[in-house]
């Protein structure tokens, strides 16, 4: 192991995964230029990280996935949900669900309208356009974005359904700023492999001599002098270890990591970190608050007259078929994730912009990486896209290996109840459509039992997950709350800078992994303009 004791970096990246791996793509791509990225993670190689349907072997293992837990959640009649997030090179990009959504044009405009000069949809698209390589866009960047190679009739029926219930069919809904209606997903899946950002973005660049990349090192620390960032303390191999820099600490460790370790390093609400025995460096009390994520609350179908995944995993001999289908190169069910189709609808027509998103997936199952059901069936995700609920991350311990205490608040406002309900009767009007009465549709979850708003809104209660979307807790303003400028900036320090969903003010209209990486994209342009002016 290298001793970088007395080794000055120009940036020290904590986080390998969708903001990390690039930022370290861009930084090190000046030789000039010497910076290390650090993750407490290992290399993720691994075969069931590159294959998209995969995810029921990442989720829940502590190789892949940090496993955090929610507190018991109030207005979830005190469940405490799992919390997935990435664990090694690529961070949730090597375990999340693929799919590809830019965001609504209003998310970003409302960025800038509370003050954040350079985050309206124009001034973010060509950020965007820069690292995609779309099949039905914009091409010439590392990330590659296309389509499932394999399609399911059942999924035409639904889009047919949805028209028939007033919906749109979309054939690109990530172009011109996001439009309510159905289309299928954009994933981040190339040759029937997942195209993580440390496939895209990491890899390729790993031979660059002033770029290095060390794994399984759990930072501790921010090591202040001042108030400047210059450098960081981990531990590998049970020994401490030191990393300096002459530039920046960029922390991209996402919206539950950074703000934990800015806690662990006497940057937080002050009353909070004395409580627990840190000393206080900085009073910055927006630290580990305004957490919001996207909740889903899954509406389950059994179908008939139709192939759905079910039909694919019914026994070891089907899925030993499919699974050799995939390795001989054969367009398989393997090759693309299980949510292949999504909507953006409004819960009512008095809201401007689609406040819901549907997934829908081809299989159908009582527990999220469970087993499917012994017939056809689909599922489809209610997801609430603008949440008003706000919950919090705050540290429990001066240990850097305790867990942080985390609460989102699910369904603490009248605004995500009425949009549960709301959501819930929309796929009961689309599944009503005379186009799917030939697959004699049966709601099997919550059932058409459950009909009342008191009803379903307790169904909710009972079963609403997380979407895995956790933004928010070191975001960007000008208030007292922010903790982090236009520009990435911790407030009041020099050489520490945030780069991840934890900056975002507000959350996108959709999944959140396209938003992170332009973040990146746009916050390794900023750094590079910042050093400029400063040699």
């Amino acid at each position: 192991m290298q001793d970088f004791q007395d080794d000055l970096f120009d940036y020290v990246i904590v986080g390998a995964g969708s903001a990390g791996c690039l930022l370290a793509n861009r930084l090190s791509a000046d030789p000039n230029t010497r910076v290390l990225l650090i993750e407490a993670g290992g290399t993720n190689k691994n075969f069931w990280v590159d294959v998209p349907l995969g995810i029921p072997f990442l989720h829940g293992n502590p190789r892949f996935d940090w496993c955090y837990q929610s507190q018991p959640e109030p207005h979830l009649n005190g469940r405490t949900l799992p919390l997935p997030r990435g664990r090694g090179l690529g961070g949730s990009s090597a375990i999340n669900g693929m799919v590809y959504v830019r965001g609504h044009a209003s998310d970003f405009d409302q960025w800038r309208q509370m003050g954040n000069v350079g985050w309206g949809w124009d001034d973010v698209l060509p950020y965007f356009r820069r690292y995609e390589n779309r099949e039905q866009g914009e091409a010439g960047g590392e990330l590659k974005i296309g389509v499932a190679p394999y399609r399911w009739p059942i999924l035409d029926v639904y889009m047919d359904a949805a028209k028939q219930a007033g919906y749109s069919r979309l054939q690109d809904y990530n172009s011109g700023g996001g439009r309510e209606g159905f289309g299928l997903f954009e994933l981040t899946v190339a040759n029937g492999k997942r195209w993580s950002t440390y496939r895209a973005f990491l890899e390729p660049v790993m031979h660059r001599s002033n770029l290095t990349v060390v794994t399984d090192a759990t930072v501790e620390r921010i090591i202040f002098d001042g108030r400047r960032a210059c450098g960081i303390a981990y531990r590998r191999d049970g020994k401490p270890e030191q990393a300096k820099t002459r530039g920046e600490v960029i922390l991209s460790a996402g919206a539950y990591g950074s703000p934990h370790l800015l806690q662990l390093s006497g940057v937080g609400p002050a009353g909070l970190l004395s409580d627990v025995g840190i000393d206080v460096v900085a009073d910055l009390p927006g630290v580990g608050e305004n957490l919001h994520d996207h909740w889903m609350l899954r509406v389950l179908h059994r179908v008939k007259n139709a192939r759905t995944l079910n039909s694919f995993l019914k026994t070891p001999l089907h899925k030993a078929a499919m699974g050799a289908g995939y390795l001989l190169g054969l367009k398989s069910p393997m090759g693309a994730p299980v949510s292949l189709l999504t909507g953006f609808v409004r819960s009512d027509r008095a809201v401007e912009t689609p406040d819901i998103q549907l997934q829908i997936s081809i299989a159908s199952y009582e527990k999220v990486g469970g087993p499917t059901h012994p017939w056809p069936g689909i599922g489809t995700s209610v997801c609430i896209a603008r949440p008003t609920s706000r919950g919090w991350l705050r540290l429990q311990s001066p240990d850097p290996t305790a867990r942080p205490a985390i609460l989102h608040n699910y369904l603490a406002t009248e605004e995500d109840q009425r949009i549960a309900l709301s959501g819930m009767r929309i796929v009961r009007r689309i599944l009503s459509q005379p186009a799917f009465q030939p697959h004699e549709p049966e709601e099997i979850m919550p059932t058409a039992r459950v009909a009342s708003d008191e009803e379903l809104l307790d169904y909710a209660r009972n079963n609403i997950g997380s979407v895995f979307h956790p933004v928010g807790t070191c975001r960007m303003g000008q208030d007292t709350m922010a903790v982090t400028d236009e520009r990435l900036r911790v407030r009041g320090f020099e050489g520490l800078r945030i780069v991840d969903a934890s900056v975002m003010p507000t959350i996108t209209s959709g999944n959140t992994n396209a938003p992170v990486i332009m973040i990146a994209e746009k916050g390794a342009e900023m750094i590079r303009q910042d050093r400029m002016r400063t040699s």
